[in-house]
């Protein structure tokens, strides 16, 4: 291979993504819970600028989950790697698949999943497109089925003020401040130079649907990736680590229909 063909190993595989549990692990923690409760990282595998890997997206989603799995008795499950980033597809590496395919997919695990007796499933999402995700929730719910999604909007502004994060919601949209942080956090070594004068800005993204993320950025960054920093990306996984608390307790509960008459 030429020179220029070949792949440095500072940016190879990631590993450790995968959980090591046997099935032993599974069955002695779900002893010791009311209800067993599975953890499933959904990212994508999508441009992220010049220099954050395709698969930021999962990335951050595993080390979110890991983070949970570390604080509470939770079954943590094997990433989704692959999901809905259509609107990336004019940058050369990105891969998608149908919302359809994506929602099939949740549902085959959840049920999969309740026939192994872990009834409950949390989707720790790491893309925002994954819009999909938020129907497959609510679709469940109404069935009368346990399942959440992870983080929401509000745990993301509570971790980026705990975090010290300077750049809004808004306009941290992509590859910015937040996901440069994390990784720099988690796999500083996957990041290429470039990412300190990379910034972005572009908040009014009306028809992001329609246009797709090139109408907006040339680069594939919107956000201020400048204000990275490993500090930062602790802190948010710290937050969303304390935020998950109320999921873990709401999926918990046993319904209220279960206690015995007269009591």
């Amino acid at each position: 291979m030429g020179g220029s063909q070949k792949r440095s190993a500072a940016y190879g595989p990631v590993h450790g993504l995968l959980p090591a549990d046997t099935t032993e692990d599974v069955r002695n923690r779900g002893a010791g819970v009311s209800r067993q409760i599975a953890v499933l990282p959904v990212g994508s595998f999508e441009q992220h600028g010049p220099y954050l890997p395709l698969s930021t997206d999962t990335l951050v989603a595993c080390a979110i989950a890991r983070a949970i799995a570390d604080a509470r008795p939770v079954h943590l499950l094997p990433p989704v790697t692959i999901s809905c980033s259509h609107e990336h597809a004019a940058w050369p590496g990105t891969v998608s698949l149908s919302s359809v395919t994506l929602h099939a997919v949740i549902r085959d695990v959840a049920d999969s999943l309740r026939r192994s007796g872990v009834d409950a499933l949390v989707l720790v999402n790491g893309h925002g497109g994954n819009y999909v995700l938020g129907n497959a929730v609510q679709e469940s719910s109404a069935r009368g089925e346990r399942m959440a999604l992870f983080p929401a909007a509000e745990d993301w502004e509570t971790a980026r003020v705990r975090a010290g994060v300077a750049t809004s919601l808004l306009t941290d949209m992509h590859a910015g401040e937040i996901e440069t942080s994390i990784l720099l956090h988690t796999h500083p070594e996957l990041l290429r130079p470039g990412y300190e004068t990379s910034d972005h800005i572009a908040d009014d993204r009306r028809h992001l649907l329609t246009s797709g993320m090139s109408a907006y950025t040339d680069s594939g960054v919107i956000g201020r990736p400048s204000l990275a920093s490993a500090e930062k990306g602790k802190k948010l996984l710290e937050s969303l680590t304390d935020s998950f608390a109320p999921y873990f307790s709401l999926l918990s509960e046993e319904p209220a229909d279960s206690c015995p008459s007269g009591v």
